[in-house]
C-alpha cells in the first residue's frame, strides 16, 4: 500500500496520475497546504522540506520498514522502478526518460510556478517579474514542443516524462500561454487529457479540494516562510 500525502497542485497530480496508470492501491492523506498542515511534526518527519507530495511505502521491496520518499520526481522514478511501468530498463531509453522528468523538474515547474506567483498570487504587479517568467513559459513549451515533434508521447512511449510535465501545462491560460501556439503540445494535451487514469485522478483532486483561491492568511503561510 502507498500512502499518499497530497494536496491538489501539479506536484500532486503527478503521483495520483501515475498511481492510478499502474493500478497501485493508495491511500490518500489531503496535506492542506494552504492551512499549514505542511508543518505537522509526523509530516516533516519524512518531507524535511514541508512540500507535497510524499509517499511512504508500507511494503517496500526489501521487506523493512516503511520506505518514505519526497519530492515528486524521486517519487515518480521510485514507483515506475518498483512497479516496472513507464520507465524503460535498457539504459539508452531509460535516460532519455529521465532527462525529461528532469527537465521538468528543473525547469518547466520552476519557472511555470513563478510565472503562477507573480502574474496571479503576488500582492503587487511586478511587470519585470510578470515578463520574465511569462516569456520563460514560453520559451520551455517551445522546447517541449520541439521534442513532441512526431512523436505521441514525449520519448515515443508513455512514460514519468508525461506524467510529470502534464500536471503543469494544465493551467497554460493562466500561464498566459496559447496552445494554438504549440501545435504539438496541443495535441499531446488532448491525448493525456482523455487517459481514463487522468481522468480519475482529477476527479479525486475536486472530491478533495474544488477552491483554489488564496487568501491573505494562506499567502502569507505559502509565501512567507523563512527558515524558522
Amino acid at each position: 500500500m502507498i500512502e499518499l500525502y497530497y494536496w491538489t497542485t501539479p506536484n500532486g497530480h503527478k503521483i495520483t496520475i501515475f498511481l492510478e496508470e499502474a493500478g497501485t492501491p493508495y491511500e490518500i492523506h489531503p496535506v492542506n497546504i494552504s492551512a499549514g498542515e505542511q508543518f505537522g511534526e509526523f509530516f516533516l518527519s519524512f518531507s524535511p522540506n514541508n512540500r507535497i507530495p510524499a509517499i511512504r511505502d508500507t511494503a517496500p521491496e526489501d521487506g523493512g520498514a516503511p520506505l518514505t520518499v519526497f519530492e515528486s520526481g524521486a517519487i515518480l522514478e521510485y514507483l515506475a522502478e518498483k512497479e516496472q511501468k513507464f520507465l524503460p530498463a535498457a539504459t539508452r531509453e531509460k535516460y532519455n526518460v529521465l532527462q525529461w522528468l528532469y527537465w521538468q523538474m528543473g525547469g518547466l515547474g520552476p519557472m511555470a510556478g513563478q510565472n503562477h506567483h507573480f502574474v496571479q498570487y503576488a500582492p503587487e504587479r511586478i511587470p519585470y517579474a510578470m515578463e520574465r517568467y511569462v516569456k520563460e513559459t514560453n520559451r520551455l513549451y517551445g522546447v517541449l514542443n520541439k521534442q513532441l515533434a512526431g512523436k505521441e508521447f514525449i520519448c515515443g512511449d508513455y512514460s514519468i516524462a508525461d506524467i510529470a510535465c502534464y500536471p503543469w501545462i494544465v493551467p497554460y491560460e493562466r500561464q498566459q500561454q496559447t496552445l494554438d501556439d504549440f501545435p504539438n503540445i496541443k495535441r499531446w494535451f488532448a491525448a493525456m487529457g482523455a487517459r481514463p487514469a487522468v481522468q480519475r485522478a482529477y476527479e479525486t483532486a475536486r472530491a478533495i479540494n474544488e477552491a483554489s483561491t488564496v487568501t491573505p492568511d494562506s499567502r502569507a503561510i505559502l509565501f512567507g516562510q523563512t527558515a524558522q
